[in-house]
């Protein structure tokens, strides 16, 4: 009995000891708290559960305490700050109380410093830390003094922060196994002194810093190394074999995108316990012979090979590296038919990547048949011929792949592989640009329950687009658009793909109303453009999507008000509903304030301009053309800074153009064909980008101001069909850019600028912040890691791909007819049109000089004098227009020497003599070319050239011989006229008569005494 009464008193004593262990200390509890409102000063809503001074803080989240202490263990602090709070300066004097600390998370928290209450840096006092996590904040090289008493620091972790400068205090952390420094701007490395107290270090991060080559010199010293990361540094130039010798048991290297030289091929060999090695984005040339020395790595599992300049067959010794579990040869210059030999023994691959390559065949995928291990297959062609067995032979893969791409093949089939019906654990399929002809594959989703990515754009699928009945939570992307589908989408969608991020069926004939979206809180963007739906947009689309940042609705049959009157996109940033019917005014979009562009042309849309678009502070993009808009441009409108592109031309716009209106980053500027007024303001003066400035068809008045200078990087400036006057100022010359240049149907006068040769009008595409939007991102090596247990996919990120750029567009007249340019295409044409206004004088033969001009309009002016024979070095033009002015002279014979010209006229001018020689471009042209110049002569003419000149000197002689009458005739007839008129005059006027008599007398008596006087001095 009392040796029961023992074991129960045992327990009890047990239990209430562990129970007095058991929760968290009342100071470590106190310094929580204080680490929290240091963390959410001044409000945050993070660490919700860390509030009750009474409860055990053991159990709140992102803390772990030890079982037997009772004593914080691991703090978890990453990620806390949100992005609208402020920088964090953290004293570290608040992790003071937590003496058995092991492991801390500070990650990305804007943390600044860890100083100490007077803003100093003080050393942490945690002798029992042994991973410490400070990346991605914003320390300087000051934090290293906070580290250096850390003695039992394992794994430090400073990635991603802004450290420049010396690190050699953390030389005093011997105990460090894994150290990461990557993106930052070091150049400098611990001294040799220094690593020798770095032995222990394993694992050692050094991606992109401004590392040089002697620093992968330096680090043989570190022999106990396994990992290396030297990816995104700088180095240029070679390494012997003496100093990597001594990292014998490096695992894993990586120098990729680091420039190193061809040589490592051959050095590397004698790292026989590579297990990694990337060498991507390197430009290293070479034949299948320089990967010899790869060949000697037998237990290599990773090879990274991409985006270099290897051609010719890829080396069969490839085949005896037995071990790799992944090989990417992708973005080289590897060519001929590749041989499925070579994979044969590689039985244990997962990845295998081989695209962008000039093979002028791949294996069959049957080749692979045995390859149970195979996730990821990556055979982008690039229109190279795939060769599949034909579908009545079937065969049944051992594999269950997770990611195949057979994009912008020649499927010899025309259909889907069949060795999919036999897949059921496919995440990514991207079979797009293959010229598939049958019905859209809904068993391919309906078999495959996890799949995420689908890409079958621009093939012929045809029929219907039919979804699972079952919903697939994990569908993420799908791009159909550019196929042959019909009928209408799919009404289900919403309940069969809730988590969608991406959809595009642009480009098909999908018809009836726009689907319940209503309910996918995850999706990003949407794209219905170019099929027949008609109807409105729906309300549960325009509330229902909280994420949706792009939603493009372009060409459609869509009509009703631009959009709901109550919507709630507070996601929005790129709303495109061009070519449809919407009508009405344009409606409040105000609570979407992040939007950044807006794209509504070729529609019905009425009113005024909203102020409320003044407040979009975000706006970079503002394209109403083709409208019915009208009344002036708000003054809000100042308030767009970060415009860059607007277009509200042909609508009924009026009034002045605001003066205050001047966006810093404006590129492209198109308000033609409305009704502004008056005078060219200060308008766009701080827009210093502007490369389009078109306002044609106006009313604006008032004379080309000089500040026009100012846009060094103008390329197009069409100011046709206004009122401008007064003289082309000269300040025009300094627009070296400039490509397309129109001043016609104004009122200019005065002189063409000579100075005008000094524009090079050289073409050549300008890109900007917009460019090709790309929607799957490829699969890549560098997310397959050696000590990763499966493929990490990537996700889709439509934030970092920018819209297609092809709103801008240019208007020019030439060879007669008006073209327009937009796109790429946009900078490529150069060309002068300075018709119908006022101008005088002769033409410059500085013109001349403008080698690179395709087009010259000089016509209904008033010019006088020759055609300059400069003229001949024009040596791009194609269409050269001096018609309806007063050139005379002949026809320089040197213009036949303008190869490249379609489009010629003089056209009622005074030229004479003969017209130029009909060979080359000008045996083209015909007599209304020269039409209105009656003594210009040539068999094109049907007028021979002698009798021509006889009839021209005849005609001039009697030409001057009747001007002489006509003189001695008028003059005649005036002074009769003046004689006579005098004579009325005295005759009518009695007053007048006698001042005119007098007059007469005074000057008879003063010329008489002069004469009497110079008699007398001569006689004397």
């Amino acid at each position: 009995m009392e040796r029961h009464f023992g074991i129960w008193a045992f327990l009890v004593l047990f239990l209430v000891l562990d129970y007095g262990c058991f929760g968290c200390l009342d100071e470590e509890r106190i310094a929580l708290l204080e680490l929290k409102a240091a963390f959410c000063s001044p409000d945050c809503s993070s660490l919700p559960s860390w509030e009750d001074e009474e409860s055990d803080c053991c159990g709140w989240e992102r803390v772990e305490c030890s079982n037997t202490t009772g004593r914080v263990l691991k703090l978890f602090l990453n990620n806390t700050r949100e992005s609208s709070q402020e920088d964090l300066y953290l004293n570290a004097s608040l992790f003071i109380p937590f003496v058995e600390l092991k492991i801390l998370n500070l990650s990305t928290n804007m943390l600044v410093t860890l100083g100490d209450d007077d803003g100093s840096e003080r050393p942490f006092k945690l002798n029992n830390l042994e991973l410490l996590d400070l990346s991605n904040n914003t320390l300087d090289i000051s934090i290293l003094a906070s580290l250096t008493e850390l003695s039992s620091l394992k794994s430090l972790s400073l990635g991603t922060n802004i450290l420049e400068g010396s690190i050699q205090e953390l030389a005093a952390l011997h105990n460090l196994e894994e150290l990461d420094l990557s993106k930052n701007d070091l150049e400098s490395f611990i001294t040799t002194t220094g690593l020798k107290s770095l032995r222990k270090l394993r694992v050692l991060h050094l991606e992109t810093n401004d590392f040089n080559i002697s620093t992968l010199k330096s680090l043989g010293r570190l022999s106990l190394l396994k990992e290396l990361y030297l990816g995104g540094n700088k180095l240029e130039g070679s390494v012997t074999l003496r100093e990597l010798n001594n990292l014998r048991n490096l695992e894993v290297l990586d120098l990729s995108s680091t420039n190193i030289s061809s040589s490592i091929l051959q050095i590397v060999e004698v790292m026989t316990s590579l297990k990694a090695l990337s060498l991507r984005s390197n430009g290293i040339n070479g034949s299948q012979t320089a990967l010899q020395g790869l060949c000697k790595l037998k237990n290599l599992q990773e090879l990274d090979l991409s985006d270099n300049g290897f051609e010719g067959s890829v080396s069969p010794c490839l085949g005896n590296l037995t071990s790799l579990r992944a090989l990417d040869l992708s973005k080289n210059r590897f060519s001929g038919n590749l041989d499925s030999s070579l994979f044969a023994g590689l039985m244990k691959l997962e990845f295998l990547s081989l695209s962008h390559n000039v093979f002028q065949t791949f294996p069959p995928i049957s080749s692979f048949a045995k390859h149970s291990k195979l996730e990821v297959l990556d055979l982008i062609c690039g229109n190279n011929t795939l060769l599949l067995e034909s579908e009545d032979q079937t065969w049944v893969p051992s594999f269950q792949l997770k990611v195949f791409r057979l994009s912008s093949c020649i499927l010899k089939t025309g259909s889907i592989p069949s060795f999919l019906h036999y897949q059921h654990d496919l995440r990514v399929v991207d079979l797009s640009n293959s010229s598939l002809e049958e019905d859209f594959p809904t068993w391919l989703m309906k078999n495959n329950t996890r799949l995420e990515e689908l890409n079958l754009k621009n093939n012929s699928l045809t029929g219907y687009f039919h979804l699972p009945y079952r919903p697939n939570i994990f569908t993420s992307a799908i791009d159909i658009s550019n196929n042959l589908l019909q009928g209408q989408m799919p009404s289900n969608i919403s309940v069969s793909l809730p988590n969608l991020m991406f959809l595009n069926v642009s480009r098909n004939s999908f018809e009836g109303s726009i689907p319940s979206f209503g309910g996918m809180r995850k999706l990003l963007f949407l794209d219905l453009s170019n099929n027949l739906f008609t109807g409105g947009i729906p309300e549960d689309l325009a509330m229902g999507c909280p994420s949706l940042e792009y939603l493009i609705l372009s060409k459609n049959d869509l009509h009703g008000q631009m959009f709901p009157r109550v919507s709630n996109l507070p996601s929005l940033r790129h709303l495109e509903l061009d070519d449809n019917h919407f009508s009405g005014k344009i409606p409040d979009l105000s609570n979407s304030s992040g939007l950044e562009r807006l794209y509504v042309s070729h529609n019905s849309i009425s009113g005024k301009l909203p102020g409320w678009i003044g407040n979009m502070s975000n706006l970079a993009a503002l394209v109403m053309p083709n409208n019915s808009l009208e009344g002036p441009i708000p003054v809000e409108f100042c308030s767009l800074d970060a415009l860059e592109l607007l277009d509200l031309s042909n609508n009924n716009l009026s009034g002045s153009l605001p003066s205050c209106f001047s966006p810093s980053l404006l590129i492209h500027v198109h308000l033609q064909e409305n009704h502004l007024t008056g005078p060219l303001t200060k308008a766009f003066t701080r827009s210093m980008d502007l490369a389009t400035l078109d306002i044609r068809n106006n009313n604006l008045s008032g004379g080309i101001p000089d500040w026009i200078s100012m846009f060094s990087g103008l390329s197009i400036l069409l100011l046709k069909g206004n009122h401008f006057q007064g003289k082309i100022p000269y300040q025009l010359c300094q627009l070296s850019k400039i490509t397309i240049l129109d001043l016609s149907y104004n009122s200019l006068s005065g002189h063409i600028p000579s100075c005008l040769n000094k524009i090079q009008f050289r073409t050549g595409f300008r890109s900007g912040k917009f460019s090709i939007i790309s929607y799957f991102p490829s699969p890549g090596f560098s997310s397959y890691l050696y000590h990763s247990q499966h493929i990490e996919l990537s996700q889709v990120n439509v934030n970092s791909y920018p819209i297609a750029y092809d709103k801008a567009m240019a208007e020019f007249t030439t060879k007669n007819r008006t073209d327009f340019y937009k796109g790429n295409f946009l900078y490529s044409m150069t060309g002068i049109d300075l018709s119908s206004n006022k101008l005088t004088g002769a033409i410059p033969p500085e013109i001349g000089n403008l080698s690179q001009v395709h087009a010259l309009n000089l016509s209904h002016n008033i010019l006088t004098g020759p055609i300059p024979a400069a003229f001949s070095g024009l040596k791009s033009i194609e269409s050269l227009d001096l018609s309806y002015n007063n050139l005379t002279g002949t026809i320089p014979g040197e213009l036949t020497e303008l190869t490249n010209l379609a489009v010629f006229s003089v056209a009622y001018n005074n030229l004479s003599g003969k017209i130029p020689e009909m060979t080359a471009q000008f045996g083209t042209f015909l007599e209304n070319s020269y039409v209105g110049n009656p003594y210009l002569c040539g068999s094109l003419l049907r007028k021979n050239c002698s009798r021509a000149e006889e009839e021209a000197e005849i005609e001039e002689g009697e030409k001057g011989l009747t001007d002489r009458d006509i003189f001695y005739v008028s003059f005649g007839a005036s002074y009769v006229v003046v004689l006579l008129g005098v004579a009325a005059v005295l005759y009518i006027n009695g007053g007048w008569r006698k001042k005119w008599f007098h007059v007469i007398d005074v000057l008879i008596t003063c010329c008489c005494n002069f004469v009497m006087h110079l008699v007398g001095k001569f006689s004397g």
